[in-house]
């Protein structure tokens, strides 16, 4: 896109000081925790979404055209480690504003503004973003159609929506040591997919993000889905395993038994285990209107 207008970094309403970051339950996983091995999980956590899911959400946006001059907006940034691909490629000229529930994960950098920001009650500004990107958020976010709503209007005439959800209907255990290990990989699922509409989440919801877009009144929706293997050592199944210790109370609170997590965790560490993975859907859409984009 061509050079961008000024930039006004966005505002959100003070809030009261907190003892602790807040929780939401619109987010399985919480916000943050004051624990250190909390913590460490939460960092972990970031560190095998980027092994597994960077390279991919790079190359979509790489082949949008992002560049020099872009203004782009990330909610739900996690680690960061997106936004700082994206000002990297905005600069000269452009910007990036990437937003969580707990930014301080983020590390700062030029042409790189980091807040607090809760998607769902805190507000956007209208027509002022050429990009904005929102990986794995809005699956979690209970009221994700009028969200989805915000996301649209922020967007300048001809600006691009970039969502990546998974539909997790679909990842079928394919090799284990025996059948009881096969019903407790199958048990953890069901498991975690139960803890995420426990807290206003869709786990499905990867597959309705092309009609989503298109209600919302975005053209020129392009889907690409994505299905990997899951291995020991592939970053998709370490981030499995790094969910067995994130949501273990929930999880525990939904029926999985101590002993279930236990040979779980024992199966996904076993180099002969073998599993599909969830589908990716990753979804762009275009503002209607004159972009700056040839």
């Amino acid at each position: 896109m061509g050079k961008a207008p000024s930039h006004t970094p966005l505002q959100t309403p003070p809030r009261a000081p907190a003892q602790t970051p807040p929780q939401t339950p619109g987010y399985a996983f919480g916000t943050a925790s004051g624990a250190e091995a909390g913590a460490a999980h939460r960092s972990e956590q970031y560190r095998w979404l980027a092994a597994a899911y960077d390279a991919a959400t790079f190359d979509r946006l790489a082949s949008a055209g992002v560049g020099p001059g872009w203004r782009c907006l990330e909610i739900g940034a996690g680690g960061g480690t997106v936004a700082h691909w994206l000002a990297e490629r905005a600069a000269p000229g452009g910007h990036v504003t990437a937003t969580d529930l707990a930014p301080q994960h983020i590390a700062p950098r030029p042409g790189l503004t980091t807040l607090t920001h809760d998607v769902s009650r805190d507000p956007l500004p209208e027509a002022a973003y050429d990009l904005i990107v929102a990986r794995l958020v809005l699956q979690h976010v209970p009221d994700r159609v009028e969200v989805l709503a915000k996301l649209v209007r922020a967007l300048a005439p001809g600006g691009l929506l970039h969502i990546e959800e998974f539909d997790t209907s679909y990842e079928p255990p394919l090799l284990t040591p025996d059948e009881e290990s096969a019903r407790d990989y199958e048990a953890f699922l069901a498991a975690k997919c139960a803890v995420f509409r426990a807290a206003g989440g869709d786990p499905h919801w990867g597959r309705q993000v092309p009609s989503a877009l298109r209600h919302a009144g975005l053209t020129d929706i392009d889907v690409r889905p994505r299905i990997e293997l899951r291995t020991a050592d592939s970053p998709g199944l370490r981030l499995q395993l790094n969910h067995t210790y994130q949501l273990e109370e929930r999880l525990l609170a939904e029926g999985l038994t101590p002993r279930q997590l236990s040979r779980v965790r024992d199966l996904m560490r076993d180099p002969s285990f073998r599993a599909a993975s969830s589908v990716l859907y990753t979804v762009q859409g275009r503002r209607p209107g004159r972009g700056a984009a040839a």
